[in-house]
């Protein structure tokens, strides 16, 4: 697509890929390689080739999988983590500043970037059985190659290390759980308020 038919500004395309940029290697340092595991740090990522790329397919993805998350992070640190705590740690001394700063920045920039692409391009009707097979992909991955002491994507429990099940039926369930409750609302929600290929 030639710079005259562009429909995303260059200035947000810049803009956000050096947000990334920057992020990427102070993580990478600090919380370690597999922190991108995270469904959102995934998202953070593969939103830049759906920025430039201007990918209706890649950005559908994505906000299948963590839209509605990433507007209840926001919600939840404007309430001060008084809702779920998933953003208590904005409240703590358990990161070091900078982090919190980048992923705050992060976690306020990412769902207006994949809203506006889905008001530019519309919304893709594959991206729901292709979040699914992510997830098929990254839970059981995530659960291989991390511990219980950082948690990634809940993979070992939510508010604590779960024991009651075996890790297989949780994990399953845990897929279960985010095909029901987060992509499968997405899909009808995003058919509903965007244009529909």
């Amino acid at each position: 697509m030639g710079m005259a038919q562009q429909r995303i500004p260059l200035w947000v395309k810049v803009a956000y890929t050096l947000m990334v940029l920057i992020i990427i290697p102070v993580y990478w340092y600090t919380l370690g390689v597999t922190n991108f595991l995270w469904f959102s740090d995934i998202a953070l990522i593969l939103m830049v080739p759906a920025l430039w790329w201007e990918n209706r397919l890649l950005a559908s993805t994505m906000a299948v999988g963590v839209l509605l998350l990433e507007l209840h992070w926001v919600a939840d640190f404007i309430s001060g983590a008084n809702l779920t705590q998933v953003a208590l740690y904005m409240f703590t001394d358990q990161e070091p500043w900078y982090i919190k700063l980048l992923s705050g920045i992060f976690h306020f920039a990412l769902p207006p970037v994949i809203i506006l692409m889905l008001l530019k391009y519309g919304y893709d009707k594959r991206a729901y059985p292709l979040q699914i097979l992510i997830a098929l992909m990254v839970i059981p991955f995530t659960y291989l190659v991390t511990g219980p002491d950082k948690n990634i994507n809940w993979v070992y429990g939510f508010a604590e290390q779960q024991t009651n099940l075996a890790p297989h039926i949780y994990l399953a369930l845990l897929l279960a759980g985010a095909i029901l409750l987060v992509y499968t609302p997405s899909h009808f929600i995003l058919k509903r308020l965007f244009q529909t290929h």
